[in-house]
């Protein structure tokens, strides 16, 4: 699709190809060519070029076209003085054609400007799948790709949605126009569907036409905004309403067949028009399997909602407390509240049904309290052990105590159960892995093999005492696939007990997913029957895609192999890409192009210099932000649409690294957007590079009819900055008014965005639209939110909450209110606003059930931290008496333990201390308690250490003594490398870490791009000496981590030239202490290095010089002078921007 592909003409260029200048053949009349052929040659003169080409193809399909008609046409524009040769027709034809692409406002007032015959042809080469290509004899014109690739373009397909919406339903029949909005609307995934699109619908529609319309809004629900929701279900309404016949408002619009039609819509219904429901109507419906799939997909119920339902059913035919009826209900079981007198067997089947509820988008709080009601009615008079198999995923809720006190008998006998389960918590899989192996001394196939999700919990060193043929066999078995479910020390744990017997399958070409990623590179030295193929759904480290790729391209002299074998592509370097012929390069680009988010900023930038040097006239208009700033002005203000459009579809923060340069690139995108935002278009434009417009622009450059389209692009932003966040509160406040005017469809649209609000702003939020609230924090678990936000969700549930606070009876705690398990699981990260007097009073039973999820909180201060470590000590007594999975489920809580608590607890399982070493907030001195503790307590000695150990004790290696480091054995280090690599030791450590990695790959001089990329922050260890001797061309290869961590007085030393090969990701990552001293000539070199600059020729290109164009494509001024990227930005089939190939 690139430069490669053949220079895209206009239909009535290459028609006219073959015969040069116009009226080389004469004819003496104008009634020799057909009325509608005249009236084509006439818009072609008038540059009425979409109604010409719309004329053509209705000509064609209704008499064909034979040679002798081109010269017709060709004399008869002779006949009107109208003489084009060639360059001058292809000019005006790409300049018209390069203005409806990148101005679609254009496009759609040609398509109003069309007349109903035109605009019945345009619509029908949308509609139509049975004509593939349009044949003119020697030309053959492919509309299916050409239709297929339209629909693929935001700015056309918004053009064509709004004419179809002005004009379609006048002039076709209702089933086409309704397939042609489905088609464009799926297109866009349902951005189109704003609140006033239904204003354009016809109020009556052919019954097939409305069910099919309908079925389209059903199918984009999710991706529908809460206002347009209930926009599409008014419209549906007003239909439904008027067929239903329905004389006055005591009768129910709603029957079964106006159920099936609303589909997810339903969930809109008011409570009174549910209630108003015929009982007949709705036992007819709840009686097809039909409503059973319908009810499985209302995933935005409310319970008011849902117990309006099942009371209807209930009054129904159809009893509620029957199996079957049970069976058919769909997500309302999840609200299920008829528990009076209900039998363990109906409970059991309602628990097994309520597996589905996790998909319900909120009132998960409520669902957890009716698990454990049904829990409680399943087990009465009956053990747990006895009915642990028929509780479904219930058992979920267990806490940790009374899974401890199962029998491993009943664990065995229920694991069918149990291995199908998700939401496990560590902690929880810990314990029934334990219960389930209880009588096994070694793993065997057998018995893993039945494990399923359970297999997290098996410990790191049962994997490495298993039998080596078991374990092949476990890998070549359907439970492979948990194996991704593994933490790293258990995946070296498997790893090494492959690593034993090198001669016996499975080979590293074996193994997949995410322990291929764990294999050394040492290890795939060794391995020699790798090819393109094996490695296709691999996941590479870069490390290993460097060798991989390396070694391959020695073995296949087709790049196409290696490009399309998924993440090797990751391999490619700098050296593979500069080695290209242009040729080469440019039939191998689309590779490049498809996977750019497997490639490295350094990567992109040898892309571009590359592109710049073979082809600058057809270079994809991103790849310039990643070459040196002042290419920037290579981009003319004719070619702002394209070069907006080609950045606008990537991530700016992966092509550009440098702050100061970023700002460059963004006064580039305000210039050509003329400090305005305008309409939608130029927001489809934008694309991606909203996320990156500064606050006065957000403030006052988006205009009001833009703002509706750039809200979600606003709201799907990752990281907006404090000033962005800042222009957005304000300008939701002037278009939404305060948020006590705010109705439940603006809190629901709003969705993340209500963290930019103060406490008091959203008090009147809260209290109108709790449940909303609190369903929008609790998608934001995990990250640092605002306390202002964070306490009024605190407040919101409390308010809410229906138990009467909890006093305990604990010294200390006489009118504390303590946390309840419905609180806590409600309030997500908003535990953080509990005292550490209300956590230190909660109940035993609340702090077991409830420990990991407090532990998940990243907001706790450290008296929080405190008062926890101190309830546990309450609940588990002291830390010695703390068994593994009691250490697991602490989190974050585990901050809070001193090195003396440490060293009390039972170390001796390296799972244990794998679960610490996650936290990355431990002191040094507590680094070193949890490293001794285990070699104290497992009985190891540092030469003792295992790969699996070293990766369970992560950060705590950096606690070693330098004279330790040296004891590690060999064997063991080098499978384990890159996970060391990824240590933030002190420069003393990372020094005796590069000395182990000298006796794996040799001296740094003989270190190659894989072994530097393997090594990450090891070789922040280099000397002085060894830094300075360096080659260059490997600087690109260091990790930005080991950047950071080489010592100020050493990084200093590097050269000019080797600072400017460092490229620009490893110049970003650059510190401000260590910029600080060096010198005027590396300061410059660093600078052009995260400017994107290279030691090729083209870097002192001056500002002026820009992609160059052809002779063909010398056109009048606003012509883009890249057709590379308005090819790849496909134009619609209307506009005749044709692909074409010769019969």
């Amino acid at each position: 699709r690139m430069s490669q592909e053949p220079r895209t003409r206009s239909l009535f260029l290459v028609l006219f190809l073959s015969h040069g200048v116009a009226g080389q053949k004469t004819s003496n009349s104008r009634q020799d060519l057909d009325p509608l052929l005249q009236k084509m040659a006439e818009e072609i003169i008038e540059g009425s070029y979409l109604n010409a080409f719309l004329d053509l193809i209705q000509f064609q399909s209704a008499h064909g076209w034979t040679t002798d008609l081109s010269y017709q046409v060709l004399d008869y524009l002779n006949s009107r003085n109208v003489a084009y040769t060639l360059p001058s027709l292809q000019a005006a034809m790409e300049n018209h054609l390069q203005q409806r692409l990148y101005q679609p406002q254009k496009l759609l007032a040609d398509l109003r400007s069309t007349d109903a015959q035109q605009f019945r042809t345009a619509m029908k080469c949308l509609l139509e799948d049975k004509q593939d290509h349009l044949d003119l004899k020697d030309i053959v014109i492919d509309l299916r790709q050409i239709q297929e690739q339209a629909l693929q373009s935001p700015g056309v397909n918004r053009s064509l949605f709004l004419v179809t919406l002005e004009r379609c339903f006048q002039l076709l029949s209702s089933l086409e126009c309704v397939e042609i909005l489905g088609r464009l609307l799926r297109g866009s995934s349902g951005h189109f569907l704003q609140p006033d699109v239904t204003e354009w619908l016809p109020q009556r529609l052919h019954v097939d036409a409305f069910r099919n319309l309908s079925a389209v809004f059903k199918d984009l629900y999710d991706q529908t905004s809460a206002h347009a929701q209930r926009a599409v279900y008014s419209w549906m309404t007003g239909i439904l309403r008027i067929s239903s016949n329905a004389t006055d408002d005591s009768i129910s619009w709603v029957s079964t067949e106006n159920l099936w039609i609303l589909g997810r819509y339903m969930v809109h219904l008011s409570l009174e028009e549910i209630m108003k429901i015929s009982t007949l109507e709705i036992g007819l419906f709840i009686s097809y399997d039909n409503a059973t799939k319908q009810l499985d997909t209302v995933y935005d119920i409310t319970p008011e909602l849902a117990h309006a339902f099942l009371e209807k059913i209930s009054l129904s035919s159809f009893d509620v407390r029957n199996i079957s009826t049970i069976h058919r209900l769909g997500l309302l079981v999840c609200f299920y509240d008829d528990l009076e007198l209900l039998d363990a067997t109906l409970a059991q089947v309602l628990l097994h049904q309520m597996i589905k509820c996790s998909r319900l988008r909120g009132f998960q709080a409520r669902v957890q309290k009716l698990k454990a009601d049904l829990l409680d009615i399943a087990t009465e008079n009956r053990t747990l052990n006895e009915t642990l198999g028929s509780l479904s995923d219930a058992v979920v809720g267990l806490p940790s105590s009374q899974l401890e006190s199962l029998s491993p008998e009943a664990v065995q006998a229920a694991i069918s159960t149990l291995n199908q389960v998700s939401g496990w918590a560590k902690s929880q899989v810990i314990i029934l892995s334990a219960k389930y192996l209880a009588h096994e001394k070694v793993l065997s196939f057998h018995s893993v093999s039945q494990m399923g999700a359970l297999l997290a919990g098996v410990g790191t060193q049962a994997f490495y005492n298993m039998d080596r043929k078991d374990l092949v066999q476990v890998l070549r078995s359907t439970v492979s696939q948990h194996m991704s479910d593994l933490s790293p020390a258990q995946q070296h744990g498997v790893l090494s007990k492959l690593n034993e017997a090198r001669d016996t399958a499975p080979g590293i070409v074996e193994l997949q997913g995410a322990l291929f990623k764990e294999v050394s590179l040492f290890d795939l030295r060794r391995e020699l029957r790798f090819n393109s193929s094996v490695l296709k759904e691999k996941e590479l480290r870069r490390s290993q895609a460097l060798f991989l790729y390396e070694f391959l391209s020695k073995v296949t002299g087709r790049p196409e192999e290696l490009l399309s074998a998924g993440q090797l592509i990751k391999g490619v370097t700098c050296s593979h890409i500069d080695a290209m012929d242009a040729n080469s390069f440019l039939a191998h680009f689309r590779y490049f192009e498809n996977n750019l988010s497997l490639l490295s900023p350094d990567q992109v930038n040898c892309l571009a210099s590359k592109y710049w040097d073979v082809s600058r006239s057809s270079m994809p208009l991103f790849l310039l932000v990643t070459l040196p700033a002042r290419f920037l002005a290579s981009v003319p203000a004719s070619k702002c649409a394209p070069f907006l459009i080609s950045l606008g579809k990537n991530q700016l923060d992966s092509l550009v690294l440098d702050s100061y340069k970023k700002n460059l690139v963004l006064r580039k995108v305000l210039k050509c957007l003329g400090n305005s935002m305008a309409d939608e278009y130029i927001v489809d434009i934008v694309g991606k590079l909203l996320c990156h417009l500064p606050a006065t622009f957000i403030e006052r450059g988006i205009s009001p009819r833009a703002w509706a389209t750039a809200l979600p692009g606003l709201r799907a932003c990752p990281d907006l900055s404090p000033e962005q966040k800042a222009a957005v509160r304000l300008r939701l406040l002037e278009q939404c008014g305060p948020p006590q005017n705010w109705t439940a469809e603006t809190v629901k649209d709003l969705g993340p965005f209500l963290i930019l609000f103060s406490g008091d702003e959203l008090r009147s939020v809260a209290t109108k639209f709790p449940d909303t609230l609190q369903q929008t924090a609790s998608q934001m678990i995990g990250k640092q939110l605002p306390k202002e936000f964070l306490w009024t969700v605190f407040e919101s549930v409390r308010n809410s909450s229906v138990e009467n606070p909890h006093f305990h009876p604990i010294p200390g705690c006489h009118g504390v209110p303590a946390p309840s398990s419905n609180d806590i699981f409600k309030l997500a990260e908003a535990n953080a606003c509990w005292t550490p007097e209300a956590l230190l009073c909660m109940g035993e039973d609340t702090f077991i059930r409830n420990v990991e999820l407090l532990g998940a909180v990243k907001s706790f201060s450290w008296p929080q931290l405190m008062a926890l470590k101190e309830k546990a000590i309450q609940v588990w007594n002291s830390p010695s008496c703390w068994r593994g999975h009691h250490v697991v489920s602490l989190g974050r809580i585990a901050l809070a333990l001193n090195e003396t608590e440490l060293t009390q607890l039972d170390l001796s399982s390296i799972d244990t201390v794998a679960s610490l070493s996650q936290q990355t907030e431990w002191t040094l001195a507590q680094a070193k308690s949890i490293l001794q503790g285990f070699l104290q307590d497992s009985g190891y000695s540092i030469q003792d250490l295992k790969s699996f150990h070293l990766v369970g004790l992560g950060a705590t290696l950096c606690a070693l003594n330098v004279t330790e480091i040296p004891l590690i054995k060999i064997s063991e280090f080098r499978m384990v490398v890159s996970r060391i690599g990824k240590l933030l030791c002190s420069n003393h450590v990372l020094a005796e870490f590069k000395k182990k990695a000298e006796v794996v790959f040799g001296k740094p001089t003989e270190w190659t791009s894989c072994v530097l990329q393997e090594l990450g922050t090891i070789a922040a260890g280099l000397t002085k000496a060894e830094l300075q001797i360096l080659d260059k061309e490997l600087m690109l290869y260091f990790r930005p981590s080991a950047i950071k961590c080489l010592p100020d007085e050493i990084f200093k030393e590097l050269s000019a030239e080797q600072i400017l090969s460092l490229g620009p990701e490893n110049a970003a990552a650059v510190t401000h202490a260590q910029s600080r001293l060096l010198s005027a000539p590396q300061l410059q070199s660093l600078q052009r290095a995260r400017d994107g600059a290279k030691l090729h020729s083209w870097q002192d290109v001056p500002e002026s010089s820009g992609p160059t164009q052809t002779a063909a494509s010398e056109s009048p001024p606003g012509v883009p002078l890249s057709k590379d990227l308005w090819i790849g930005c496909p134009l619609l089939l209307l506009i005749a921007q044709t692909w074409w190939r010769v019969a």
